[in-house]
C-alpha cells in the first residue's frame, strides 16, 4: 500500500473514532437524561421549537439523542472497523460521513446562536470529509496503476 494512503486511512480512521465515540456517548447521555440536566443542555431545549415537529418529537432530548447515535455514533463507528479492516467501504463511508455531519452542524447553525461547539464539529466534519477524500483519491489511484 502507498505510504500516503495509509496515512490517509489513518487520520479517517481517527475522525471516525473521535466522532463515533463522542456522539454515542453524548447520544446516550440524552437518552438516559432526557431531561438534559445532566450535559447542561435542558436551556437549549426552547431552541429546538424552530424544527418541525417540534411539539412532538422535542419536548425533551430523547429523540435527539436516538438521532445522534444513529447518525453520528454508530455510522462512524462502523466506519472505522471497516478502515481497521482495510475494507474500501469504509473509506467511502468515512467521507460520506463528515460530510453528513456537516449538515447536521448546519441545522445547528440554523437552531442556535453562533457557539464554539458547532463552529468546531463543523470544522471536524469538513476535516473527516476532506480526509476521506484525499484517502479514496490515493486508494483510486493505487488500484488503477496494479
Amino acid at each position: 500500500m502507498d505510504k500516503r494512503f495509509e496515512t490517509a486511512r489513518k487520520w479517517l480512521i481517527f475522525w471516525t473514532l473521535f466522532i463515533g465515540i463522542g456522539a454515542v456517548a453524548g447520544g446516550l447521555s440524552m437518552i438516559i437524561d432526557p431531561s438534559g440536566r445532566t450535559l447542561h443542555m435542558d436551556g437549549m431545549l426552547p431552541f429546538f421549537q424552530k424544527l418541525p415537529f417540534a411539539d412532538v418529537l422535542f419536548r425533551d432530548f430523547l429523540f435527539s439523542g436516538f438521532a445522534l447515535l444513529i447518525v453520528n455514533g454508530i455510522t462512524n463507528l462502523t466506519a472505522a472497523v471497516l478502515l481497521l479492516r482495510r475494507k474500501k467501504p469504509g473509506v467511502i463511508l468515512g467521507t460520506v460521513f463528515g460530510v453528513t455531519l456537516m449538515l447536521w452542524i448546519c441545522i445547528q447553525f440554523y437552531m442556535f446562536p453562533l457557539n464554539f461547539m458547532s463552529t468546531a464539529y463543523f470544522i471536524f466534519g469538513l476535516c473527516q470529509a476532506i480526509t476521506g477524500f484525499v484517502a479514496l483519491k490515493l486508494l483510486r489511484s493505487e488500484e488503477q496503476t496494479q
